[in-house]
Formats: C-alpha cells, sequence, structure tokens
C-alpha cells in the first residue's frame, strides 16, 4: 500500500466515523456524538438535543414542548416514573401557548442510572442544572409525588428567582416517615417493606401498586384501566434498580418543612381525599399550612394518580392557576 493509498483510506475511515457519529446523534444515542461524549465544562451544564450532561457526567433526558417563548411550566415526576407521566398535561397547556418541559430523574427514564446522587438535594440541583441551561425564567414548577418533594427542595436551596409559581400534586412534603419531629408520620417498616419487595421481585411489586393503591383499583366498584397500570409499570422497569431504591428513602425520610417555609410565590396544592399513598392529613393538607398563602384543592374520593384518574378536572385546575 502506497503512501497515498494510506492517506486516502485514513481519509475514508475518517469521514465514515463522521457519518455514523451524525447518524447516531440524530437517533438520539449520545454515545456517538462527540458532544455528549464530552465532558462538561467546570461550573456547566452541555446541552445535547434532548439530554443535558451534567457537571457530573450525568445524562439527563427532557422533554421541551410547545412554543419557545411561551411561559414555561417545568413538571417533576413521581417514583419510580418519568417524564412521560405528565404528557397529558404538556400536550394540554403546549396546545394551549405554554411551553411545557419535563425530565427524566436521575436514575429513572431515559436518563443515566448513576450509582450515586439518588437524592433530594442533587435531583434539586440537577433540576437547577435543566432551568440555568434552558435560561427559564417566569416558570410555573409542578411536582407529583416525589416530583413535589423536588420542587420544595429546589426552592428551598436555590431560591425562586426563576420561579413565578408552584404546584405540589399529591405531593410527598412535610415528611412521610414517622420521626420525633413527625409523630404521625408513617412508620419506617412500611418503606422496609418497599425496599425488600423491590429486591425481592420488583417487577412484581410495581406491578401490583400500580394495579392497586396507586390508582385506587382495588377499591370495590372502580374501573380498572390496564392500559394505566401496563404505563405505570413500563415506566418503572425502565428506571435503574438501584436508582429507584435509593429513592425510596428521599422520598420517605427527607424532611421537607424549612423547604415548605420558603416557597414564597403563589402555590397551589392538589390532593385526592383517598389518597392511599401519600395520605392527604400528612402531606397536602400539611403542606399547605406551612406554605405561605397556599391553596388547597382537595379532589373527593381521588386516588394518589389522580392526574390520570381524574385528568380532565386536574387540567382545567391547573390551567386556572397558571392564568391566575
Amino acid at each position: 500500500m502506497t503512501t497515498h493509498d494510506t492517506i486516502t483510506h485514513d481519509g475514508a475511515r475518517r469521514a465514515m466515523f463522521k457519518q455514523v457519529a451524525a447518524l447516531g446523534a440524530a437517533a438520539g444515542l449520545g454515545g456517538l456524538s462527540a458532544e455528549a461524549g464530552a465532558a462538561p465544562r467546570k461550573g456547566h451544564a452541555v446541552r445535547n438535543g434532548d439530554t443535558l450532561v451534567l457537571r457530573d457526567g450525568t445524562r439527563l433526558y427532557y422533554k421541551d414542548w410547545g412554543p419557545k417563548n411561551g411561559q414555561p411550566i417545568v413538571f417533576s415526576h413521581g417514583w419510580p416514573l418519568n417524564s412521560d407521566s405528565w404528557e397529558s398535561q404538556m400536550i394540554f397547556l403546549a396546545e394551549r401557548g405554554y411551553r411545557t418541559i419535563a425530565h427524566d430523574r436521575r436514575g429513572h427514564g431515559r436518563s443515566s442510572q448513576p450509582w450515586e446522587g439518588n437524592d433530594m438535594d442533587t435531583y434539586a440541583d440537577d433540576l437547577a442544572q435543566l432551568m440555568d441551561a434552558l435560561d427559564l425564567k417566569n416558570v410555573v414548577m409542578v411536582g407529583f409525588s416525589t416530583g413535589g418533594g423536588e420542587v420544595a427542595r429546589y426552592i428551598g436551596r436555590h431560591g425562586s428567582k426563576r420561579v413565578a409559581k408552584a404546584a405540589l400534586v399529591a405531593a410527598v412534603p412535610p415528611q412521610m416517615v414517622k420521626s420525633a419531629n413527625n409523630p404521625d408520620g408513617i412508620p419506617l417498616e412500611v418503606f422496609d417493606g418497599f425496599r425488600a419487595a423491590q429486591l425481592a421481585n420488583r417487577a412484581q411489586f410495581y406491578r401490583d401498586i400500580a394495579s392497586g393503591p396507586f390508582y385506587g383499583f382495588n377499591r370495590p366498584g372502580a374501573q380498572v384501566s390496564q392500559g394505566l397500570i401496563d404505563a405505570w409499570w413500563s415506566q418503572g422497569m425502565m428506571a435503574g434498580h438501584k436508582n429507584t431504591y435509593d429513592c425510596i428513602k428521599a422520598f420517605s425520610e427527607t424532611d421537607f418543612t424549612e423547604d415548605l417555609k420558603k416557597i414564597d410565590v403563589p402555590t397551589l396544592v392538589v390532593h385526592g381525599d383517598d389518597d392511599q399513598v401519600v395520605p392527604i392529613d400528612r402531606a397536602g393538607r400539611a403542606s399547605a399550612r406551612l406554605v405561605k398563602n397556599a391553596q388547597l384543592k382537595v379532589y373527593a374520593g381521588a386516588p394518589h394518580g389522580l392526574t390520570d384518574t381524574h385528568k380532565a378536572q386536574f387540567n382545567a385546575d391547573l390551567l386556572a392557576f397558571v392564568q391566575s
């Protein structure tokens, strides 16, 4: 082989690699993209399509729907779900001119599954990096269940300079577990049972939650939707085993009391009075007392998963709150 042949061969090979990388990036395969493979600069997250590479290298997937000049509404999902769980609300609001954004929390959905950082402080800091990277302002933050804790901790740690309003939906604050400071909480043994069930048979554990208390399908006369059960299960199984295991501690034991006291924007608290997962008295009603001038809406007979079972009512209430 001549020198000319070698140069030509190397040039063709480099061109082929560039073409493969470009195709991979277009298909969402970030590992083939030079930009996605690069470590973020110190102090900065790196955007790559629908993925944000955080400062620690974690890849955070997010959806960004609706007009980019619309008021941003940022959604935080529950355990062990992902941003797909917000699609009904996102399309409803995006069609009405709002920019709707939802991310898959680290270890969940299409985001990467780091061994460390599965705690509320890190979740809130990840969300802050996303808000900063997109330079979002005048944001309405909406958090469901564990995501409500994420919203509260975000404001507690990062303030409300980017935030116009907040909504806590069937959310875990102030604190779920029973402790000296929370004598009416749920005994730790209940969450130990969650962890044991996850280790024993995660697939069955998730199936039992979705087909039982989450949507209230275990109540007499309930109209069971196999589609909702299957969607919940598939989202849960997309998430990392270690990440969802650690998240049980994060959503159950974190004390959000001081975070709630720091919320200084109009806040909507929505909770069902038949929530078997996050009981309303320990959560929604207690949070509404701690957040200054919070508006509490109680959905009669609604289960934990009210964003699906009471979708029309919730979408209307959320739109009215955003527009108020």
